[in-house]
């Protein structure tokens, strides 16, 4: 596992110890960005069920201005810190660790406005949609803003769902990716 572009290029990236964290493989995190663009200039990126980070890491290489990675587990806080360590990002980070939807609902109360979410849960969660709802709820995309969905290709997720709209959906073996883009009224 690496950081594919970008201002980061090439390095390595640790994994979590232990069978608990299934970690977004290369191929499956270069084609994520070929199907949301290459490379950023500037916006806030969660990566929410961080386990790694890589996701999150691989978009600040590329180009966005800072990322908030959120995990409950101690040890996956432990290796998103030493990979943005490694990648030289950590002044362009916040780290928590959290249970997901806590942290929602406490970030949404800092008013952020996010370019890019990353949904990559545990595949046994399948309630995407109800963390979705809390973004468009308290406002927190910015206008065009992606949703990426990484969850078991057995697990069917809308085409639209308020004002965000299915871009995207691939499959790659049991993942599947739906990317959602969010059209501001």
């Amino acid at each position: 596992m690496r950081v594919i572009a970008g201002i980061a290029k090439g390095r390595v990236l640790k994994a979590v110890p232990g069978q608990q964290t299934r970690p977004t493989s290369d191929k499956v995190k270069e084609a994520i960005y070929s199907m949301i663009g290459p490379y950023f200039s500037g916006g806030v990126v969660l990566d929410l069920f961080a386990g790694t980070g890589g996701l999150g890491i691989e978009a600040c290489s590329r180009g966005a201005e800072r990322a908030i990675f959120v995990d409950s587990e101690s040890k996956s806080v432990a290796v998103i810190k030493h990979n943005l360590q490694v990648t030289g990002m950590e002044a362009i980070a916040e780290v928590y660790r959290n249970d997901a939807l806590r942290a929602v609902k406490v970030l949404a109360r800092r008013n952020l406005k996010l370019q890019l979410v990353f949904l990559d849960p545990p595949y046994r969660m399948t309630n995407m949609m109800e963390y979705i709802d809390l973004f468009l709820q308290h406002n927190m995309l910015e206008a065009d803003a992606y949703i990426v969905v990484e969850h078991d290709a057995k697990v069917t997720y809308p085409d639209s769902y308020d004002s965000i709209h299915v871009k995207k959906v691939a499959n790659y073996g049991d993942t599947t990716v739906t990317i959602y883009q969010y059209c501001s009224e």
